[in-house]
Formats: C-alpha cells, sequence, structure tokens
C-alpha cells in the first residue's frame, strides 16, 4: 500500500470490535458460552414478517390467535427467532465460513414480548479440505429463564494456521 493511502487510513491497526480470528487449531470441543438477553418486541417481529411476507395468522393477526388460536396469543415465527437466537452468538470470525445449519427444531413457540437467549457450545472438528477444517456448533435457544425454545446445529469451515499439519487427513474424494 502506498504511504497515501496509509495517511488516510490511521485506525486501520486498531482491533475490530466484535470480531473474532481463532482459526482451526484454537477451536476448543466442549466449550460452551452463553450469549446476552433479548426481548423480541411487536415491532420488530412485525418487520420481520412483513419482510419475508410471512402473514401468517398464528404471527399476524392478532383477533385470529385470540379467538381460534390453540395459544391465545400470537407467536414469533421461528425463522425471526432462529435469525435473531444466531445472531446473539454471531462470532464474526474472519477466518470461517458457513457450511450450513442441521437439525433445526423448534421446541417451544415463541411469543410477542418473550426474552431468549443462547448457548453454544462447540461439538466437534475434523480436517476437510486443504485449506479449511470442518468445526460443529449447536445452538440451543432459550426462552425467559432456561425454557428451550430452538435446537440447531451449524457447520462452518474455518482455515488451518497451519494447513501443512492437516494434509494426510483431508477427506479424499471418491
Amino acid at each position: 500500500m502506498n504511504e497515501s493511502k496509509k495517511g488516510n487510513r490511521p485506525h486501520q491497526e486498531l482491533p475490530l470490535f466484535n470480531t473474532e480470528d481463532w482459526m482451526y487449531e484454537e477451536f476448543e470441543v466442549g466449550k460452551k458460552i452463553r450469549s446476552m438477553r433479548r426481548t423480541l418486541s411487536e415491532g420488530e417481529s412485525m418487520q420481520f414478517n412483513a419482510l419475508v411476507m410471512d402473514m401468517h395468522p398464528y404471527v399476524a393477526d392478532e383477533i385470529f390467535a385470540k379467538e381460534e388460536g390453540i395459544f391465545q396469543r400470537r407467536l414469533v415465527a421461528g425463522a425471526f427467532v432462529f435469525s435473531v437466537g444466531l445472531g446473539l452468538m454471531a462470532h464474526n470470525n474472519i477466518h470461517t465460513f458457513s457450511y450450513g445449519y442441521d437439525k433445526l427444531r423448534f421446541i417451544k413457540p415463541v411469543f410477542i414480548g418473550d426474552t431468549i437467549y443462547t448457548v453454544r457450545t462447540h461439538m466437534e472438528k475434523r480436517p476437510k479440505y486443504k485449506e479449511l477444517g470442518l468445526v460443529k456448533v449447536s445452538y440451543e435457544v432459550y426462552k425467559n429463564e432456561g425454557e428451550l425454545a430452538l435446537y440447531c446445529e451449524h457447520l462452518q469451515t474455518v482455515k488451518y494456521r497451519n494447513p501443512e499439519q492437516w494434509q494426510d487427513q483431508i477427506e479424499k474424494k471418491g
């Protein structure tokens, strides 16, 4: 980078907020961490519903929910609980890439005004590609104080710090 561009970016060397930079070797199987709590409001729930065009009566119609619904109140859309629950644990690691989700289950209904938090558990890791290993974590989203509402497993590829160390263990195409 030339000097004139460096001079215009005096903060480049400062650590970035809310990001991580761990690599495959630092992933600790068995580690658990809990997020802060977050109360889900009616406004944001309805914004999400409108954005994704989910106007199911259970999430969008107060009269239906009270008079005909089995819960007698409106639900928060499961996709929104999933999004916020995982967002609460987003580590924004610059070395990881989402590979997919498995075993997504909506275990208990979440209602407008419920407070959620998430527990992430590091489940396993294994070499996968020449430059990337595969890690699996579980996310358990709880509502209020300890009621499991959602479960899923997230697979991510993550860069090796020392790729040469893993080459004899990567999956062979075949």
